[in-house]
C-alpha cells in the first residue's frame, strides 16, 4: 500500500525540486500557531442565533477589531465596524443612506477598505499565503493581494494603491468587494467549527442551519439524540419517524416537514380528524411571535395525538423482540387497564388523564389500524424520497460521528455511560459485552449500515437505532427512561422524572473524567471532555466548567424552550493557540438590533485552560497528518530521486 501511495505522490511531485519544496512548506506549517476552533451545541433549529454567533466568532471578530483600533476609534465606531463585518449587506445599505454626498461616501469607502485590509492582515497572521488566498473573495483575489502585500516604504507605489481603490469605486464594484472582505474576516477568525450535536427539533429552521454547515469551509458534527432520530427515520425506522412528527407537532413545527422538506401530511391529518378531538396535553407549544387560528391550533392538537399513539404502538414490538434492550418497563400501552382508565407502573396504579386510545386494541395494543399503517408507510416513503432532506441527511452522515477525538479533547454530545461505581457501563448484544468506546463504535457502525441500506424497515439495526434515541445505555440519551407517555396521560409528576445515568453527577469528579479520557486513548493531563445535551442551569448557579476544568458542558439554552430554566441563551467554546475560553450568550433578539446598535449579546468569558506555551500546528490532529505526509515525502525523495 505504501508503494502504491508513493507512486501516486511521484505523479504529483515528479521532480526532486517539487518534493523538496513541499517538504519545506509542510515543515514550516508545523511551526505556525494552531488555528482557532469554535464549539457550538444544541442548536435545535435556532438559525438566527446560530448564524450570529458564527458571524462574530463568539466575540473573536470584535476582539481583533479592538486589538487593532482600541484607543483609535470610539466604542460606537468599533461596534458599527463589527456590525459591518457580521452583516455586510444590510449594514452597507444603512451606511450609504447616511451620506448626503457622493464624495463623502467615496471617502468613507476608502477608509473602510483600508480598515478591512488591515483586519484581514491581522486575522491571517498565523496562516500561509496559500490558505489566505482560498479565503479571499474569488472575483477580487488579485486586487486584494496587491493591497494586502503592498510595499510603499519609498512612497513609489502609493498612487498605484490609491488608484486601485478609486477604480473599484468608479466601476461600482466596491460594495461587492467590501461584502467579500467581511466574509473573509469571518472565515479567517475561526479555522474550524465543531457542532456538538442536536441541530434538529424544537426550533423552526434546522434546514437553514444545515445549509450553512454545508457551505462552511471546515466543520465536523458529533451527532445528538435528535440528529440520530432524523437519520434513523431517513434510514427506514418508522418509530423514529413517528417521534420526529410528534416533536414537530408538540413545538408547532410541522412546517419543517411539509413546507421545507415537501412531505405531505394530509394522510395524517385525515386520520386525526376521524379519530381525535381537543386534548389540553397535546396542544402545541406557542412562541410569543407565533399566530395560529383556532382551527389550526385544533388541527395540530389532533395530529399530535394521532402520531403519538402510532409511536407508542410501534415501540411495543421492538421492546418484546429485543430482550437485550431491557426496556420491558417502557411497554406503556401494555400496562393500561382500558376499562378502568388506569395504568399500573412499578406495582402502583395511577388514573389516566383524558386517555385518547380510540384506535388501540385493548387485547393487542401494538396492532396498528390499517389506516394507521397506511399513513406511516406513506410518510416514510415521502421522507425517503425528499431530495432536500436526502441532501441534508447525507451531509449529516458524512460529517458526523458519535464522538470525536480532536486535538487532545473528547467531543461527545451526551455521555459515556457509567455504572454506580463510576466504571464504564456494559451492554450485552448477541452474547458479547460492549462498553465505553467499543459500545459507541458499535452504535456508529450500526447507524451507518442502516443508513446505507434504507430499504429495511424492521430488523435489529433499525431497532438499535431507535434504542440510541431512548435506551438506557445510549450515550446520546443517558437516562433510565423517557417518560413521554407519563407526561401526556398521568398528572402525578413523580412519574415524569427521568433518572439520569451516573455519568451526569460523576462528571463533577476530576478522577472520573481522567479515566474516561484514558479509556479513549487521550492524555488526561492535557485533554478535556466537551459535552452538550443537558442544559446548564446557570440561573440556579450551575457551573458549566466541571471537574477542575476537565469537563465543559456547552448546552446553555440555544433553544428558546429551555431559556427560562437556563437563564441564558447558550454557551460556546473557543480554543485557540493560547488556550480555551468559554463564552456565554444572552438572548438574541434580531440581526436588525445588531445592525442598528452593534450589540454582540455576549455576557461573559471565562478562561477554562491557558496554554503554558503557545500551541503549534504540529501538536494538533492536522499536524499529525502533516507529519505522516512529510515522512512519506522524505521516503519518496530518498528512494526515487536521491538513489
Amino acid at each position: 500500500m505504501e508503494e502504491k501511495y508513493l507512486d501516486l505522490l511521484a505523479e504529483k511531485y515528479d521532480t526532486e525540486e517539487k518534493v523538496a519544496t513541499e517538504i519545506i512548506n509542510l515543515e514550516a506549517i508545523l511551526n505556525l500557531p494552531k488555528g482557532t476552533e469554535h464549539f457550538v451545541s444544541d442548536l435545535h433549529g435556532e438559525f438566527q442565533a446560530f448564524s450570529h454567533i458564527l458571524r462574530n466568532g463568539s466575540g473573536k471578530v470584535k476582539e481583533k477589531i479592538i486589538d487593532l483600533y482600541g484607543g483609535k476609534l470610539l466604542k460606537e465606531e468599533i461596534d458599527s465596524f463589527g456590525a459591518l463585518v457580521y452583516y455586510p449587506e444590510e449594514k452597507l445599505k444603512a451606511f450609504k443612506q447616511s451620506f448626503k454626498t457622493t464624495d463623502a461616501l467615496n471617502d468613507w469607502y476608502e477608509v473602510i477598505i483600508e480598515r478591512l485590509i488591515h483586519l484581514i492582515q491581522y486575522a491571517s497572521s498565523k496562516y500561509t499565503r496559500s490558505k489566505l488566498r482560498k479565503a479571499l473573495p474569488s472575483h477580487f483575489i488579485y486586487i486584494v493581494e496587491e493591497l494586502l502585500y503592498k510595499v510603499d516604504l519609498l512612497e513609489n507605489k502609493k498612487p498605484y494603491y490609491k488608484k486601485i481603490v478609486q477604480q473599484i469605486i468608479s466601476l461600482n464594484q466596491i460594495d461587492k468587494m467590501i461584502i467579500g472582505l467581511c466574509y473573509t474576516v469571518q472565515r479567517l477568525v475561526v479555522d474550524h467549527l465543531h457542532v456538538v450535536g442536536d441541530i434538529y427539533d424544537r426550533g423552526p429552521k434546522p434546514d437553514q442551519i444545515m445549509e450553512t454547515l454545508i457551505n462552511h469551509h471546515s466543520v465536523d458534527i458529533q451527532w445528538g439524540n435528535h440528529d440520530v432520530l432524523w437519520l434513523g427515520a431517513f434510514s427506514g425506522s418508522k418509530v423514529c419517524l413517528a417521534n420526529i412528527l410528534r416533536i414537530c407537532a408538540r413545538y408547532n413545527n410541522l412546517d419543517i416537514i411539509e413546507d421545507v422538506y415537501g412531505i405531505n401530511l394530509r394522510p395524517l391529518q385525515n386520520l386525526a380528524d376521524k379519530y381525535y378531538g381537543d386534548h389540553p396535553n397535546f396542544r402545541p407549544k406557542r412562541q410569543a411571535s407565533e399566530t395560529l387560528t383556532d382551527d389550526e391550533f385544533l388541527e395540530i392538537t389532533k395530529m399530535h395525538q394521532a402520531i403519538a399513539i402510532i409511536q407508542f404502538k410501534l415501540e411495543l414490538p421492538i421492546i418484546k423482540r429485543q430482550k437485550n434492550f431491557n426496556m420491558a418497563h417502557r411497554a406503556m400501552l401494555s400496562f393500561v387497564d382500558y376499562d378502568k382508565e388506569t395504568i399500573t407502573i412499578n406495582s402502583k396504579t395511577f388514573p389516566l388523564f383524558q386517555p385518547c386510545f380510540q384506535t388501540v386494541n385493548k387485547e393487542n395494543p401494538e396492532v396498528l389500524l390499517d389506516e394507521e399503517k397506511a399513513v406511516i408507510d406513506k410518510l416514510l416513503f415521502a421522507v425517503q424520497h425528499s431530495e432536500k432532506l436526502k441532501r441534508h441527511m447525507d451531509f449529516l452522515m458524512k460529517k458526523g460521528s458519535f464522538y470525536l477525538r480532536y486535538n487532545g479533547n473528547l467531543l461527545i454530545h451526551g455521555c459515556v455511560p457509567l455504572d454506580e461505581e463510576g466504571n464504564l457501563q456494559s451492554m450485552v448484544i448477541d452474547n458479547k459485552t460492549y462498553r465505553g468506546r467499543e459500545l459507541l463504535d458499535l452504535f456508529e457502525t450500526t447507524l451507518r449500515r442502516c443508513y446505507k441500506r434504507k430499504n429495511v424497515t424492521c430488523d435489529f439495526d433499525t431497532d438499535l437505532v431507535w434504542y440510541m434515541w431512548m435506551g438506557e445505555h445510549s450515550s446520546l440519551f443517558g437516562k433510565r427512561e423517557m417518560t413521554t407517555f407519563e407526561r401526556y396521560f398521568i398528572k402525578d409528576k413523580t412519574t415524569h422524572k427521568e433518572r439520569k445515568n451516573p455519568y451526569y453527577y460523576m462528571r463533577e469528579d476530576e478522577e472520573v473524567c481522567r479515566r474516561i479520557l484514558t479509556a479513549f486513548d487521550l492524555d488526561p493531563d492535557q485533554g478535556h471532555i466537551i459535552n452538550g445535551h443537558t442544559p446548564v442551569k446557570e440561573i440556579e448557579g450551575e457551573n458549566p466548567i466541571k471537574a477542575n476544568g476537565k469537563m465543559i458542558v456547552i448546552d446553555g439554552g440555544f433553544s428558546k424552550a429551555y431559556q427560562k430554566t437556563t437563564g441564558l441563551a447558550g454557551y460556546t467554546l473557543v480554543y485557540n493557540s493560547y488556550g480555551i475560553q468559554l463564552v456565554a450568550h444572552q438572548y438574541f433578539h434580531s440581526k436588525q438590533e445588531v445592525i442598528k446598535n452593534g450589540t454582540d449579546v455576549l455576557s461573559m468569558k471565562r478562561l477554562v485552560d491557558k496554554e503554558l506555551s503557545r500551541k503549534q500546528v504540529r501538536e494538533t490532529n492536522v499536524g499529525a497528518q502533516l507529519i505522516k505526509e512529510i515522512t512519506l515525502l522524505k521516503k519518496l525523495l530518498e528512494t526515487r530521486y536521491l538513489r
